[in-house]
């Protein structure tokens, strides 16, 4: 018996000027363009919401331990994730209550090196911000000054502003809490979206990106530990003051992809600055450039290269992807989200080759 065909299908066949496979390639590509421009634009309208989001993933899973351990003394779980959370608020205030108190002793305490200070940072500033562009009036001894680039502007993108910024960050006490409290249903729930013969690798997948989550930030915290502790060490045989705050500062601060070696030479040269000779000044820098070095090549890997298994490649276009759509905050989530779309992509058929260029 005779059976009918699409007359798409037909069409196509007949067709001398594309073959049918090809035509279904293109498309497919056209959909897959399609699909990134879709998730970008997501991505970039929607970033302090999904911003806020991934910040408290982060956060619960830096918390879930703690959780655990007061389960143990038979607490239920909303109460120790609420003591948790708690326990999160308390230390995120102290450490901006010392910082602030930190900074005020240090303003206090250098009457006399103030304006060497300030003279010396406004000159940098001003060198920085701006940059000459030689035109016809030049010649006549006019100069036209074109500022920099607002790197301020860019390192901000996300919240906007202070206000919007306030907003979006109180609500991740919320989020964490109920991550932390509802966290085996919502678990179960996610993996239960999926058909059933794809359950098991939705909770596989699921498994593998909680463990790397955690693993990444347990792996960030040992590395800001022992960099902050060298760097305390070698600033008190410096006699730089303030060696046991501005030394772990510079430590954490070190570990913020692409702009850290920087981020972290910031404090320990404002300190220094008036009460050090230019030796020991540069001793300061070369020791913060020796460990960002040895904290990016050897410590990193080794605590954290197995479980991410990014290419290096991959991993400083993501830094540039994240810190255009999200700017500073995009910069410190860009790693963890990649290494999670690369788990992903390693467990669906269809994207193994996006996984396989990720990988190393």
């Amino acid at each position: 018996m005779a059976t009918e065909e699409s007359p798409i299908l037909v069409a196509a066949a007949k067709s001398p000027e594309i073959p049918l496979p090809l035509r279904a390639r293109k498309a497919h590509w056209s959909l897959n363009l399609i699909g990134i421009g879709a998730v970008l634009a997501l991505c970039y309208y929607g970033q302090w919401v999904l911003s806020v989001m991934m910040i408290s993933i982060l956060l619960a899973f830096i918390l879930a331990p703690i959780v655990d351990f007061l389960m143990f003394f038979h607490l239920p779980r909303a109460l120790a994730s609420g003591i948790a959370v708690l326990l999160l608020i308390g230390a995120f205030a102290g450490t901006i209550y010392y910082s602030s108190n930190q900074a005020l002793i240090f303003v206090q305490d250098l009457p006399k090196y103030s304006a060497k200070i300030r003279e010396d940072l406004m000159r940098y500033r001003k060198k920085a911000e701006t940059f000459e562009v030689l035109t016809p009036e030049h010649e006549r001894g006019v100069v036209s000054v074109r500022p920099a680039t607002d790197w301020g502007e860019l390192l901000t993108r996300g919240f906007g502003s202070v206000g919007q910024a306030i907003f979006a960050a109180s609500f991740i006490p919320f989020l964490v809490y109920f991550m932390l409290s509802w966290q085996q249903h919502v678990r179960t729930a996610t993996v239960m979206l999926f058909p059933l013969k794809n359950r098991n690798t939705a909770y596989i997948t699921l498994g593998l990106i909680s463990s790397m989550i955690r693993s990444f930030m347990v792996g960030n915290l040992v590395m800001g530990l022992v960099i902050g502790s060298i760097s305390t060490a070698v600033f008190w045989a410096l006699h730089l003051p303030f060696f046991y705050f501005v030394g772990f500062m510079s430590g954490f601060l070190s570990l913020i992809p692409y702009t850290g070696v920087i981020l972290s030479l910031a404090p320990p040269i404002m300190v220094s600055l008036g009460h050090l000779e230019s030796g020991d000044i540069a001793a300061v820098v070369v020791t913060v450039l020796g460990l960002h070095v040895i904290a990016m090549n050897v410590l990193y890997p080794k605590l954290l290269g197995q479980r991410l298994q990014l290419n290096p490649l991959a991993a400083t276009m993501s830094l540039l992807l994240w810190a255009w759509l999200w700017g500073a905050v995009g910069l410190l989530l860009a790693i963890p989200i990649t290494a999670a779309a690369k788990i992903v992509f390693d467990h669906v058929d269809s994207l193994k080759p996006y996984g396989a260029w990720l990988g190393e």
